[in-house]
């Protein structure tokens, strides 16, 4: 088990060149068009339009004249619809959490490609067949309200108290990326399948219910409607400038030291993408040391590349965040091969 603070992935090797490709489902005319399709998980787009992608997307378009359109959802969302997809290719770039970048790579929907600046991510930062790689580095989390809850809970079981019956809401496993980070975490946490899913069983009497989009529940525990919700640090750090009321925390199983796990927006660019040069021009432009000097200081997040060390408010902020709490490495591969099945858990464990 890793406990130095470090954002890993799952997958290890240098990346590999990409072959010269043919955009597919659309003309020659089309490839050429200036404009690159984004489909992504959210978190990294700021609610009031002054997120990392916010400002990125702006210069990019501002020095290159190539229109970035934007499609956002849960990361198994954008994986599902990229599949749908895959016979009149849409998207170019596909930007998602672990394990669902993984899961695309593995259905076909990626193709290598190595952006300028990659050399820099820490090679379990990215995948060995260069199908992805991390852009921005982050960290599950939970939130609770500063205002109504002052101190957060320390522990998974804290949460069965009759306190949050219908104030307690997570994203749902299979769909949004934080949620299933809730069962990784949760299966790591209680040593396994079947007492993760016993104890979720439980926290269900408390469960408001079923959410597709994770950054949909922080407003929810701002303004009080909630007192904990599961998200991640980079989107709620970030939500928290807006949202005075968001505090982050980690949960401990009983008495121990609160945990947590790497949860990366990876990037890959997207098989037979109607624009793909534009793809691999945007790729470069999210690797390259200006905008990941601005992962911290606009996004309230990590920067993916390890040459890149700011020392901006926010870099300091979010270091202190993380002291004291122990980080572990998901064993992603059978993750990525067992995931329907952890989710079919889940399901039957809660009724969901």
């Amino acid at each position: 088990m890793l406990t130095h603070i470090r954002p890993v992935a799952a997958v290890t090797g240098a990346l590999v060149l990409a072959a010269s490709l043919t955009a597919c489902g659309g003309s020659s005319a089309a490839s050429d068009e200036k404009v690159v399709t984004v489909y992504s998980a959210d978190g990294l787009k700021g609610e009031a339009g002054d997120g990392w992608y916010d400002k990125v997307f702006a210069d990019f378009e501002k020095r290159t004249g190539i229109k970035v359109k934007y499609v956002e959802g849960g990361s198994g969302e954008m994986v599902q619809r990229a599949l749908r997809e895959k016979s009149n290719t849409q998207a170019d770039v596909l930007v998602t959490l672990p394990p669902f970048i993984q899961q695309a790579g593995s259905k076909g929907l990626l193709q290598a490609y190595a952006p300028q600046g990659s050399d820099r991510v820490d090679g379990a930062d990215k995948a060995a067949d260069g199908t992805w790689t991390s852009i921005v580095n982050n960290y599950f989390g939970f939130v609770h309200n500063k205002k109504e809850l002052p101190e957060p809970p320390t522990s998974w079981e804290e949460l069965l108290d009759a306190r949050y019956k219908d104030r307690l809401q997570y994203s749902t496993p299979g769909v949004a990326g934080d949620g299933t980070a809730v069962l990784i975490k949760a299966m790591h946490d209680f040593g396994g399948q079947a007492p993760a899913m016993e104890y979720l069983k439980k926290l269900q009497a408390n469960n408001v219910g079923p959410s597709s989009s994770t950054s949909k529940l922080a407003p929810k525990v701002d303004k009080g409607e909630l007192l904990v919700a599961n998200g991640d640090v980079q989107m709620n750090f970030a939500q928290s400038k807006s949202m005075p009321n968001l505090g982050i925390w980690f949960p401990a199983k009983g008495n121990g030291k609160p945990t947590t796990f790497a949860l990366p927006y990876a990037a890959g660019l997207v098989d037979k993408a109607p624009h793909g040069e534009n793809g691999r021009k945007l790729l470069d432009f999210l690797l390259s040391e200006g905008a990941q000097r601005e992962v911290s200081a606009v996004g309230g997040g990590f920067p993916a590349r390890e040459d890149v060390k700011p020392t901006d408010a926010n870099a300091v902020a979010l270091a202190g965040l993380m002291e004291g709490v122990e980080v572990f490495e998901p064993d992603w591969a059978d993750i990525d091969e067992n995931l329907t099945a952890y989710v079919d858990a889940w399901k039957s464990a809660t009724g969901s």
